[in-house]
């Protein structure tokens, strides 16, 4: 049984949590879960811990730390330092990889501070847990814990915790940032792991909102192919991306694609990032099988003698001269960005992650407003991590919770999260703001939803050259949700293997549509013109030379970006 610290307090029944953070932005996570007379804190990715160590006590009786992450992590050793004696928990990777949010530390590599637990089973990362097949680890006589893998990183753990009060046995599950999908480096959350599992509050993340992602696999391919154009080009692609997690992910991509198989390429890594992946190769062990196979035949990351060559970036060397044919690059450190684009005479494609963009806004607007057009390209990419709406909500009516609360996405995503019917009209849904607490009355007896069982039609789809005609049979025609389908009148389409998936767009969407889709739909307009500066025409040749121009204003002496 593991021990926690005494607190000196009536004993109570009770559920609630207070977000110390939320995950907004670059804001990070912690929740502080009051079960009955216990406290548990959820995370600790608090940039300053002052609002923990309130009157020199500890915030809670257990940590629990879902991943490395620093937005769930960067807390941590500061909390582990005021309160040496707080018990820190999480799984065996993630223990691994949490120095690697102190490497400014001396010995960061010693800072062996959380304890490890197990997997719920011990078929570990297995996707076919029985539901019976459970081992659940005694914090007291009357609290249990148990840790599934939640995918979106290597050791990243989903938490249920059970409490047990008057013959019944009360259930908080806590998601820490997942995703369904499998990746490159690490399996995706299993939902037949948590098939039984009801419980009575679900704790989730909602980074992408409503969002509907592509399956992971093309997101790959669409982002393997503008690489693999840009390089035929003659272009430059450099990718900022964070110490680990997706910077590792990206290597893997690179050295197993088909598009790069055999390549004579190289691909540089800078910053931290070596630093991280030499760390990885000591967890091969805990890596899918797939991923174990392949580096038995070539090394996962370092070997000049494999095409395409992955190469650590010495710091004694002028990164604007290490190019001399097109090449990657992948840096954690944002102010790389201008030694190897400003300072070349190269042509570069910055590909920039949405996580990225969030991180370092600031900086990457201070080096928008310094680029040249001409020579430097920035364009977003897709990679999701984390799960999106489809699967969220999917993970949702396989719980089947009382409560929801939802963090770790902007404040509109999760708007848009609690503003869904299907969601609103089964389920008692919680956005919480920093700082107020969050009551979770649970019911004796909550009656679960009916899940609705998915109804088919049979229409007709006819393609013409460019367009698609849909026809759609009476039933659905007649039916008043096909008249209110979408406020806005617009409908997206999209194939999801054999089946095309409608969805309607709401004005919230439109007006969120990036500027990188406005420009992708006037190819030839000002704001795709590579004399586009700070909202004016820069080209002496043209009458608008001088003038404040909007992005969808064109004249002849248009010169695309390429």
């Amino acid at each position: 049984m593991i021990k926690r610290q005494e607190i000196f307090s009536p004993p109570q029944i009770a559920f609630s949590c207070y977000p110390f953070g939320v995950g907004n932005q670059t804001e990070g996570v912690a929740i502080l879960l009051n079960i009955g007379n216990y406290r548990i804190l959820l995370d600790c990715g608090l940039a300053e811990i002052d609002s923990l160590s309130a009157n020199n006590e500890p915030p809670a009786d257990w940590v629990f730390c879902s991943h490395a992450h620093q937005d769930h992590a960067r807390g941590l050793l500061s909390l582990h330092q005021k309160f040496p004696d707080l018990p820190i928990y999480t799984s065996d990777v993630t223990a691994k990889l949490l120095p690697l949010n102190w490497l400014n530390q001396k010995n960061f590599s010693s800072l062996s501070f959380a304890q490890v637990l197990p997997w719920r089973s011990r078929s570990n990362i297995s996707k076919k847990i029985d539901i019976t097949d459970r081992n659940p680890i005694n914090l007291e006589s009357d609290l249990t814990v148990e840790l599934f893998p939640a995918g979106h990183l290597p050791g990243a753990t989903s938490f249920l915790f059970e409490y047990k009060y008057n013959n019944r046995i009360y259930k908080i599950f806590y998601t820490g940032d997942f995703c369904l999908s499998n990746l490159q480096l690490v399996e995706g959350l299993s939902l037949d792991s948590l098939r039984g599992l009801n419980p009575d509050v679900l704790i989730l993340e909602g980074s992408y909102g409503t969002a509907r992602h592509p399956h992971r696999r093309q997101q790959e391919k669409y982002l393997m192919e503008r690489i693999k154009s840009a390089l035929t080009d003659n272009v430059n692609v450099i990718l900022p991306v964070p110490t680990f997690g997706l910077g590792q992910e990206l290597l893997k991509l690179l050295r197993s694609h088909h598009e790069f198989t055999g390549a004579n390429l190289d691909i540089w890594v800078d910053g931290d990032l070596p630093t991280a992946c030499d760390l990885y190769l000591e967890l091969m062990d805990y890596f899918p099988a797939n991923v174990q196979n392949f580096a038995k035949h070539q090394p996962l990351f370092w070997d000049d003698k494999i095409k395409p060559r992955m190469r650590r970036v010495e710091n004694n060397l002028p990164r604007h001269q290490l190019i001399n044919s097109p090449s990657i690059v992948l840096t954690d450190n944002i102010n790389h960005l201008e030694e190897y684009c400003e300072q070349s005479q190269e042509k570069w494609l910055v590909l920039i992650s949405e996580q990225s963009k969030i991180k370092h806004c600031s900086i990457f607007q201070r080096f928008i407003a310094n680029i040249n057009p001409k020579k430097i390209i920035l364009e977003d990419y897709l990679l999701a991590e984390h799960s999106d709406g489809k699967n969220t909500t999917q993970l949702i009516h396989n719980l089947r919770p009382q409560h929801i609360i939802f963090v770790h996405g902007s404040p509109n995503y999760l708007a848009d999260l609690t503003s869904l019917e299907e969601l609103q009209n089964r389920y008692q849904l919680h956005s919480p703001r920093v700082g107020i607490m969050v009551d979770l009355p649970i019911g004796a007896k909550f009656m679960q939803p009916k899940v609705t069982p998915q109804s088919n039609y049979e229409g007709e789809l006819n393609e013409t050259g460019a367009y698609i005609t849909i026809t759609l049979p009476e039933q659905i025609n007649k039916d008043p949700r096909w008249q209110n389908f979408a406020d806005t009148g617009l409908v997206e389409a999209r194939w999801q293997g054999e089946e095309l998936v409608l969805r309607g767009l709401s004005q919230r969407e439109l007006l969120q549509q990036n500027s990188l889709l406005r420009r992708q739909l006037n190819p030839e307009s000002c704001g795709n013109c590579a004399y586009y500066q700070d909202q004016s025409c820069n080209n002496k040749n043209s009458p608008l030379d001088g003038f404040k121009v909007p992005t969808d204003g064109y004249c002849p002496f248009f010169e695309g970006i390429l």
